[in-house]
């Protein structure tokens, strides 16, 4: 099994080192974050393959961040295991109604929670292992988070990184730079319309070293788009 990333998000630092031993040793890629600022940052940079999160988090509750999570374009599809003391079936189904996946309840068996974990990644992303985009000779590697153009590795940034997987999740289609920057950054994060073009010649530089900008495209007025066909 690859490395899939995961990340975890809990204040107690007993739990997270067990977390992180425990998870490691079953072939994941653990982050760790004590509170919501640093899983924000984390999430930023890469993002994961799925969520543990702790009920009980200080300044904003493990529910409450769940809820923003999943109403950003961003983060909404990576599935949460809400880890919690509260074992009461209410509990249970108020985590479970805000868009948790599962629900696991202290104390837990290490083992039980990789289990329930790779159960959870099989539902939610059944092909996540081999996942990857590939147009032409250009390889985007979802796991390991790495781009390759004719099996040499592309040095890009987590943003650029990004950029490419949704362009090439969408190829053809025309997004005005609004459009990019909500599907990208996600509708919560505020910043200038600027910042796509900033980004997109970031992409651009990264990939012409191998001849391989001309996939991304300015459509003069309306924005950019990914395509194999000459601009015209």
């Amino acid at each position: 099994m690859r490395e899939i990333p995961i990340l975890v998000v809990e204040d107690e630092v007993a739990i997270c080192e067990m977390l992180h031993l425990a998870l490691s040793k079953a072939g994941f890629s653990v982050e760790v974050a004590t509170d919501v600022r640093q899983a924000r940052r984390l999430l930023f940079n890469r993002p994961p393959s799925l969520i543990l999160l702790d009920w009980m988090l200080p300044e904003i509750s493990g529910i409450e961040f769940a809820k923003q999570l999943k109403k950003d374009a961003q983060t909404k599809l990576i599935p949460i295991i809400m880890l919690t003391a509260k074992g009461e079936e209410t509990d249970k189904i108020k985590g479970l109604e805000v868009g948790a996946d599962d629900y696991i309840t202290k104390p837990f068996s290490p083992r039980e929670l990789v289990a329930r974990m790779k159960a959870v990644l099989r539902r939610t992303s059944p092909f996540l292992e081999d996942e990857h985009l590939v147009v032409e000779n250009l390889r985007l590697d979802l796991a390991k988070h790495r781009v390759e153009i004719a099996e040499k590795e592309v040095s890009i940034g987590p943003t650029e990184f990004r950029l490419l997987q949704f362009f090439m999740q969408h190829p053809e289609r025309v997004y005005s730079r609004n459009q990019v920057l909500d599907q990208v950054w996600g509708n919560n994060v505020y910043i200038e319309e600027r910042t796509v073009d900033v980004h997109i010649r970031r992409l651009r530089k990264a990939l012409a070293e191998h001849g391989y900008d001309h996939f991304v495209q300015t459509v003069r007025g309306v924005g950019y788009r990914f395509s194999t066909r000459p601009s015209l």
